[in-house]
């Protein structure tokens, strides 16, 4: 706990100002763009939904679509088909079970077609305020096992494993914390350890 809190203090000062860098303006679109951002870049969906939510900007743009006028939109996204399933089915989901607005607990969230915890958490923490956990992705992934924070490789594990080693105040800001790092320093292919402000912290440094 101790170590993870130095890690947590570092990061803090070094990225003061790590947030969600999707584009949105309401649960739904943020909804939309999560959906979307696996296995792309941020920059990408940001292009592909300014022109997306410009022309359907509301849940209910959506409960009418065919997948064949999304995908002209979300192609670039890449796992097009399946995206633009998942966010037409969510679309329909919700309009109809839970009243036309995006469900504010994970419990009922997760319910939804291709929406698992990480974008159950991104999604109620950035559109409700509601911290349920720790959003997953492939660096917070990357980041925590190199800092032997985890162990696991399972992503609801590595979710469970930081809950019990950070405080609730802390879970919304540790993900983009190490977003940012595994971004800019510890990065995939060639961590830049000699420049980490947690060389003396990892116990991976070096390797």
């Amino acid at each position: 706990m101790k170590r993870a809190l130095k890690v947590y203090k570092l990061l803090k000062k070094l990225y003061p100002d790590a947030s969600i860098l999707l584009n949105y303006k309401s649960p739904w679109q943020l909804l939309v763009a999560t959906i979307l951002s696996a296995q792309s870049t941020d920059k990408r969906i940001n292009i592909i939904t300014e022109k997306l939510f410009k022309d359907y900007p509301n849940l209910s743009d959506y409960v009418n679509m065919s997948e064949k006028a999304l995908i002209k939109y979300i192609r670039p996204a890449g796992f097009y088909n399946n995206k633009a399933k998942n966010i037409l089915d969510s679309a329909r989901i919700i309009y109809r079970k839970f009243d036309g607005k995006v469900p504010d607990s994970m419990k009922d969230i997760i319910k939804l077609p291709g929406v698992a915890r990480k974008t159950g958490n991104v999604v109620l923490s950035n559109a409700y305020g509601n911290i349920e956990g720790i959003a997953v992705d492939t660096h917070v992934k990357r980041l925590s096992r190199r800092l032997k924070f985890t162990e696991n490789k399972n992503t609801d594990k590595i979710e469970r494993d930081l809950k019990k080693i950070f405080p609730k105040e802390k879970w919304y800001m540790l993900n983009y914390l190490l977003i940012e790092h595994g971004r800019n320093i510890c990065t995939a292919r060639s961590p830049n350890c000699k420049e980490c402000v947690l060389n003396k912290l990892c116990p991976k440094c070096g390797l």
